[in-house]
């Protein structure tokens, strides 16, 4: 049985979640020297990079509107199969400028499909 878009939305939300509590009242020089932290952020990215190329088979259009869709999967991809060339600086700038607003995004998304079917 195939997911429900929803779900993955709701993955990406929690996720953007996650990064936003690991990274609260750190700045990248801390972030860079916590080993754990990073880890963390990591994986939560590669969750969001597995969801929304997920949805990028499921719903096409869901997927276009989510900024960056592409760039996110490829992000996924470096940190999965790259992790040794990943810049720790680079993830620290993601998490604190990009995951706001893809999980701004993602929240809208959802509200418009909680409330009659497709997204608007």
């Amino acid at each position: 049985m195939q997911r429900d878009i929803r779900g993955y939305l709701l993955d990406i939300i929690e996720a953007c979640d996650a990064i936003s509590s690991a990274t609260h009242n750190l700045n990248v020089d801390a972030y860079r020297e916590n080993r754990l932290v990073r880890s963390s952020v990591e994986r939560e990215f590669i969750t969001i990079g597995e969801a929304v190329g997920a949805m990028s088979h499921l719903d096409p259009e869901l997927f276009d509107r989510i900024s960056q869709a592409r760039r996110i999967v490829d992000f996924r991809n470096k940190l999965t199969h790259g992790y040794a060339t990943v810049n720790d600086t680079v993830v620290w700038g993601i998490a604190i400028r990009d995951v706001p607003l893809l999980r701004r995004e993602c929240e809208a998304l959802m509200s418009g499909i909680d409330t009659g079917g497709e997204a608007d």
